[in-house]
């Protein structure tokens, strides 16, 4: 039997000076988990900030999701099971590991006609700003060999999120690649022209998009 799906924290984040050495940014990493239902629109929860929108948020990276299950497999070299917020996510997950999650899987959060539906658009790249936050300059390494991306999402359907909704699943089509695939892809230097075209016929997001088109371009 599966574990149920569901939502264990909602995290929101306010602007702080994020340093570790010479590296310095104001971010909203720093996710703290809230106890009331947060509204979801198109660009993500009421109440939280992106402050680096070059690099994240906007439509298609509205909504950003860990899992404990992932969380768990980070205890050995933290020393400890971080807690809910701590990668950054809105939303904390039990019940799913993001790896094997399709690019165009829907999520939809809660129950009835206004549940919340969102739609897996890409994995999490780790940069300069989280390993600060997590203290570590060395932890875009460890993230990445870790292989467990989370999962970024764009809204579907606008709702409200809070702590114990359900989540249901409604797998992507099996030609779009997985999280991990797409995870693996951006870090390969040599990507081939029908691995890049695999993953632009599923819906990422608009930034892995551009990304892979340069890319083509120059095969």
């Amino acid at each position: 039997m599966q574990p149920q799906i569901k939502v264990v924290s909602v995290n929101i984040g306010q602007p702080q000076d994020i340093r570790l050495g010479r590296h310095h940014s104001l971010s909203g990493i720093d996710k703290k988990p809230v106890p009331q239902r947060v509204q979801v629109g198109e660009l993500g929860l009421e109440g939280d900030h992106i402050l680096s929108t070059k690099h994240h948020g906007g439509p298609d990276q509205a909504v950003y999701l860990y899992s404990e299950e992932d969380y768990d497999a980070f205890a050995g070299g933290l020393g400890e099971v971080p807690a809910p917020g701590s990668f950054g996510e809105n939303l904390t997950i039990s019940g799913l590991e993001s790896a094997g999650v399709r690019i165009g899987t829907r999520l939809s959060v809660g129950t009835g006609q206004g549940a919340l539906v969102l739609e897996i658009t890409a994995p999490r790249i780790p940069c300069a700003t989280f390993a600060a936050h997590m203290g570590d300059a060395n932890f875009v390494k460890v993230f990445r060999q870790m292989r467990r991306p989370g999962l970024y999402a764009r809204v579907i359907q606008a709702g409200t999120v809070g702590a114990g909704d359900p989540v249901s699943v409604q797998r992507g089509p099996d030609t779009a690649p997985t999280v991990l695939e797409e995870f693996e892809l951006y870090y390969d230097a040599l990507p081939s022209r029908e691995k890049l075209e695999r993953s632009l016929a599923a819906p990422i997001a608009i930034r892995t998009r551009q990304g892979h088109l340069e890319r083509l371009g120059k095969l």
